[in-house]
């Protein structure tokens, strides 16, 4: 009998991926990753709930140096960081997987949203059957040797069906409504979470104009992101936009709707989940953030940085996030992505 750690938050994905695996005859153990405050309780209950041993790692620190000292100094920077993708690759499908192959488990098993498909010794990961909880942007970091090793239970599941299970366990969180918050930050104030962290007040600075002319004052350069129109104050004479940040100088630069919109950008941090790097252009469909519409586009690496074209400027493409792009002619298969620069 094949043995699988789940992921448990606690949370009702991943409860469910642990009721579906046991189901299919999985020998499974339920283990909470603390990270950040989060209690293991609910985990706990659940656990014992469905009959399965349940057990904590305690992974606390590395979160904090990898992920929210990470998406701390992003902010300073200028940038618009995606925490969940740092997570996910250091700490969910990183720390968690060596932590499992130490403890001699076949497999991990998270609740997230994705496909694995196997095809003539290599591994594929897809969008999910239902597309309104489909997570694959996240998931773009994992590896040939991570997908070999992890299984995702709820890839052809609807939301609907994962919690008729749930409720059929009379399992707590059958109906406790999905969280959109970053884990860290649960009331969404990320700034005072910010200052808190650094002990510092964030400086105010100058909103300037695509000419350099200074045009007004902001309230500190980390409460603001691209394309950001709200909250920007008065007295510009017309609707202005945030464009770009500029960290050293501690300025905002602010401009028209119409200049948000390019046709290309580079990236760092690329990763290709075939484990190839390609060399020579290829056409995909990409998309500069989680929320965004995908774009036909093409991509190629040239010293050491990933370009992508896009056919159609796109709007407000902020450093910082992940640019992530699916095959072309299936528009389903994740190819990889990287930060955007």
């Amino acid at each position: 009998m094949k043995k699988v750690l789940v992921g448990m938050s606690g949370g009702v994905d991943s409860s469910v991926c642990a009721i579906l695996l046991k189901e299919q005859g999985y020998k499974v153990c339920g283990a909470t990753m603390t990270l950040y405050k989060n209690s293991t309780l609910d985990a706990e209950k659940v656990c014992e709930k469905i009959g399965i041993p349940h057990t904590v790692f305690d992974f606390s620190k590395a979160f904090e140096k990898t992920v929210i000292a990470e998406f701390v100094n992003a902010y300073i920077s200028g940038k618009t960081p995606n925490p969940c993708v740092t997570c996910n690759k250091f700490i969910k499908f990183g720390a968690f997987a060596e932590e499992a192959k130490k403890e001699g488990f076949d497999y991990i098993a998270t609740g997230h949203y994705a496909k694995i498909i196997k095809s003539k010794e290599q591994y594929f990961l897809q969008k999910a059957d239902d597309p309104e909880k489909d997570q694959s942007y996240f998931l773009y970091n994992l590896t040939q040797d991570i997908l070999a090793y992890t299984l995702f239970p709820l890839a052809q599941i609807s939301k609907q069906k994962i919690r008729e299970i749930a409720e059929k366990y009379s399992l707590p969180s059958a109906h406790k409504p999905d969280s959109q918050d970053i884990c860290f930050v649960p009331d969404k104030d990320y700034i005072s979470f910010i200052q808190e962290y650094t002990d510092k007040e964030i400086p105010r600075g100058n909103f300037i104009d695509t000419s350099g002319n200074i045009i007004g004052r902001h309230n500190g350069i980390i409460r603001y992101t691209i394309g950001q129109r709200n909250g920007l104050g008065t007295g510009f004479g017309k609707r202005k936009y945030v464009l770009s940040k500029n960290p050293l100088t501690n300025e905002v630069i602010l401009g028209e709707n119409e200049e948000l919109f390019e046709k290309k950008l580079m990236a760092c941090d690329y990763n290709f989940i075939s484990g190839k790097t390609p060399d020579k252009p290829i056409k995909v469909l990409a998309k500069i953030r989680y929320g965004k519409k995908q774009a036909p586009a093409q991509i190629f690496v040239e010293n050491k940085f990933l370009f992508v074209e896009f056919d159609e400027p796109q709007r407000a493409a902020a450093s910082g996030q992940s640019v992530v792009f699916y095959d072309f002619y299936d528009n389903k298969t994740l190819l990889g992505g990287g930060i955007i620069l």
